[in-house]
């Protein structure tokens, strides 16, 4: 039990700094963690005109891969399945701009992967 509230720690702070490293980048920021049963988007924001679904992955080192692989294509999926669901929430234009990024931290290196994947349900 203690690992994972670790690793829940440990997922915030990062996710926190990827929010930070966005508005430095001059990204509104809408939500953070946006959940519903099935899934999370960890950083939903504005980036000139485009909606952003952002998943955050942290790794201390390469050791289990490269932080944005972890981004598996069900996790993609389950992030695309959340951001439509999102979007009607919000009433947002299903026809609007939208992508999805993927923010990759490896110790203290932040990469910010526009367009990462494509939308798939």
């Amino acid at each position: 039990m203690a690992g994972s509230i670790n690793k829940r720690k440990t997922g915030a702070t990062y996710e926190r700094r990827a929010a930070e490293y966005l508005a430095n980048h001059n990204v509104t920021i809408l939500d953070m963690n946006f959940s519903l049963k099935g899934g999370e988007i960890d950083i939903i924001g504005i980036d000139q005109n485009t909606y952003i679904f952002v998943e955050v992955k942290y790794r201390k080192d390469t050791s289990f891969g490269h932080p944005s692989e972890a981004v598996t294509y069900n996790k993609q999926k389950t992030i695309c399945r959340i951001a439509t669901l999102y979007m009607k929430i919000k009433k947002l234009p299903l026809n609007g701009s939208f992508r999805f990024d993927v923010i990759s931290i490896l110790k203290d290196e932040i990469i910010w992967y526009k367009n990462a994947f494509y939308y798939h349900i």
